[in-house]
Order: structure tokens, then sequence, then C-alpha cells
């Protein structure tokens, strides 16, 4: 069966995914160029479909399931949250580019489009769409690239400048920990519960697994709505790749998940609003972003990000035609103290 990984296993069952590498492969690993929209939106349908992650997605899975309807039924029914999804969904070829993603799944080996599919259980009414999927028959390949652009737009779009946003921060603090430690340091940041053997790197997985990378490298991803566990492909054929969640908290729509603290003292050193704009900043977000989730507006968020910026507490990035703000060391800190 070639399919994904069976993120939704329960731990009882909890096994390890043990990824060995050769020294070919430690020269090899690569870090995403960004935001992956094809994972992204692959992922996303997990939670859709779960209420994994309520602190976090509630908001966003509401809204989400409000603008989709029914729509995304077809979709959902070739990408199930329980046990494994189809590869071909999640092309290799990282790409942060929707058109080339979905182009990349479309195009797909028929066989292995079929195998892929011909392992899931489906619902009645869905089985006829997806024997036509799986023949690859123009119509329906049509219809599949329509419903997955038409997801992304609907349920994806509206927070993508955060999607971006949050995994770009990412990409900064692993090229960091490349430059503090070297692609070992790298490995063991994935997950919590990761441990560097050598030369395995081995972490918590829902099934025990061994992955041979044989020379070729791993691609590594991190993704917004990777929840929990790290995801990779089933196919030992195919290009490796390692998705990981990102592990700072955040909401898909609304306020950072907060862990504790009421900011009494940071309040009444910065003031309630600045305070708050601070708070929000825990992940990186765009201007617009952050006046949502402080509750204010653009203008008064970017006075705002102009104070701490100049306090050093926030520094201001431009990432293509959007302004990411993020916290600096001393920022962070200074929440830490507070009783975050």
């Amino acid at each position: 069966m070639t399919a994904s990984a069976p993120v939704g296993a329960t731990s009882p069952g909890r096994g390890h995914l043990r990824i060995h590498f050769t020294a070919d492969d430690l020269a090899r690993i690569r870090i995403a160029n960004g935001a992956d929209p094809m994972w992204e939106s692959v992922l996303s349908m997990h939670l859709l479909q779960t209420q994994r992650g309520a602190r976090v997605f509630s908001g966003w899975r509401k809204e989400s399931r409000s603008r989709l309807g029914s729509s995304a039924l077809p979709l959902l029914a070739i990408n199930p949250a329980v046990g494994s999804f189809p590869d071909f969904l999640t092309p290799s070829v990282g790409t942060t580019d929707l058109e080339a993603g979905v182009d990349a799944m479309l195009s797909a080996p028929r066989r292995r489009i079929r195998a892929e599919l011909d392992a899931l259980s489906a619902v009645p009414s869905m089985r006829p769409w997806m024997r036509a999927v799986a023949d690859t028959e123009l119509d329906a390949m049509t219809e599949l690239g329509r419903l997955f652009r038409s997801y992304f737009t609907t349920a994806i779009s509206p927070i993508w400048d955060t999607v971006v946003a949050q995994v770009e921060a990412e990409r900064r603090r692993m090229a960091q920990t490349f430059l503090a430690g070297g692609p070992e340091e790298v490995l063991t940041r994935v997950s919590s519960d990761s441990s560097w053997c050598p030369p395995v790197l081995e972490i918590s997985y829902p099934v025990d697994r061994d992955l041979y990378l044989d020379g070729r490298g791993i691609l590594i991803i991190p993704s917004y709505f990777c929840w929990r566990d790290v995801v990779t492909l089933i196919d030992p054929a195919l290009p490796p790749v390692l998705v990981y969640p990102l592990r700072t908290p955040f909401t898909a729509s609304g306020r950072p998940v907060r862990h504790g603290g009421d900011d009494r003292e940071l309040s009444a050193l910065l003031g309630f609003t600045r305070a708050t704009v601070l708070r929000a900043l825990e992940t990186p977000c765009t201007t617009s972003d952050l006046g949502r989730r402080a509750g204010t507006s653009v203008t008064s968020a970017s006075q705002h990000t102009a104070v701490l910026r100049r306090s050093g507490l926030i520094t201001t990035t431009r990432h293509g035609g959007a302004v990411v703000h993020s916290l600096t060391a001393l920022g962070a800190a200074l929440l830490r103290a507070s009783g975050a």
C-alpha cells in the first residue's frame, strides 16, 4: 500500500519511526523553501474532519466548515483523517506554488494513483467518483484539481499570510540551529521526543517503521497544520520527506494560545494594548494579522510595532509582499519573565 503516515492512530498502539542515515544523507538534508500549499491543505483536511487541536484550531475549523459546506466531501473521502492517506496528494516536488503542486498531483502515474486509492475505504456515494479518479479519467482528474484549488481558496487563503510567516520564522530558527550545531542538531529539533543515535534518528510515531535513506538525503518540511505527529511518505521509492509540526503555540484565527499568566506586570510596564501586541507576536505575523489578534486597528498595530521595534523587543522583515513582525531574543525573554 502506498499511503502516508497513519496520523489517526491512537496512543496505545504508538511506536517509533527510525530514519537511517548515511554520511551522504547528512550532507543532503534540506529544509523546504517555505510553506508547502499541498501539505498544508492535506493536513488541514485532517483537522477539519476531527476535533484535534481544539484550543488552536477551533476558530479556523468552525469558519472553514461553514464556508465549505458539502463541497469538500469528495476531497475528504480520498484524504481520511484516520489511517493512511494517499501519497500522490502531496507531490515530492516540494513546491511553494499551489498550481505547480496541483499539476504534479494530477500528473502522478495512473498505476500509483489506483494502488493508493484502492487501499482506502470509502462511503458508497463516493466510490464511483473515486473509481473514476483511480482510472485517471479526464473529467474526474479535472474535477479533482478544481476541488483542490477551491478548497485552498476557501479554507487556507484567508490565513495564508500567517501560515507563510510562521513557517518562515521556523525556517530561520532551523538555519540558526544548523549554524550552531550542524545537521544532527537540526534532526533533533523536529520533535520534542526525538533522539539521535548515529546513524539513526528515532521519533515517536503512530506505528513502528524503518526508513532507509540510502544516500538520497531528506527534505524536512515545517508545517502549520501538522498536528502532534511527524508525517512521512509510506512508499520507500519516493524521495524521502519528513513533515513536522511547529512548536510555537498559535491559533489559526484569533489570539495566540496562552499557557498561563495574566500579563498584569507586562501591562503595567508597556501599557495594556502594547503588551497585548507583544504577546500576540509569540508567533510572527503581518500587521493586519497582528491587528486582528490584538483586537486593534491596523494603524494602531503599526504604531505599537514601531515603538516595540525601537525598544529592541521585535524585529520587522519583508517577506515577498508582506511585512512580518517577530520577537527578538529580548522580547521573548520579557514575555517569559512575565509569567507566560
